[in-house]
């Protein structure tokens, strides 16, 4: 009898290397010249970021600073939602960035059919925010993971608990 091996698809962010991103891009804001004098900075809250700085040229600035250091840590561009840019206190515009974790439900539903219509034998099932993938046979596991690698579906994908 063969044993059914199974895989979870989701979309997590590492928090500890967020944070690390951040201190190195406040560090970074801090040195830059362009800054000097500048009440730019980074805030982050619980789940969200906070951008704040002199003007939009500037805050650009400063999402760029945090996208370059971001990416160096591996974490996913896919998973920030930026809010339009607002004024703030003391003449300053302010930005919130929301993390995007856990696979909504329309997305679960599209890699479900996904799965489905390429006709690979395996199974899919809606997990709350995740999927899990179980088939007989582990180069069917491996031919949908590579089929939803070449997928854009706007959110990050992780495939953990391999077994």
């Amino acid at each position: 009898m063969a044993k059914e091996s199974s895989f979870d698809i989701v979309s997590q962010i590492d928090m500890q290397e967020v944070t690390n991103a951040v201190h190195q891009a406040q560090k970074e804001i801090e040195q830059r010249f362009d800054f000097k004098n500048s009440k730019s900075s980074i805030e982050l809250q619980e789940n969200k970021l906070i951008l704040i700085s002199d003007d939009d040229f500037k805050l650009h600035n400063v999402t760029d600073i945090l996208e370059s250091k971001l990416v160096k840590r591996q974490v996913s561009l896919k998973a920030l939602d930026y809010g339009k840019i607002s004024p703030a206190a003391g003449d300053t515009v302010r930005q919130e960035v929301n993390f995007v974790q856990g696979i909504s439900q329309e997305k679960a539903k599209q890699i479900n059919k996904m799965i489905k219509d390429s006709k690979i034998k395996v199974s899919s099932s809606i997990q709350g925010d995740q999927v899990r993938v179980s088939g007989k046979d582990k180069d069917n596991l491996q031919a949908v993971i590579a089929l939803l690698r070449k997928q854009d579906l706007g959110i990050d994908l992780q495939f953990i608990n391999y077994r």
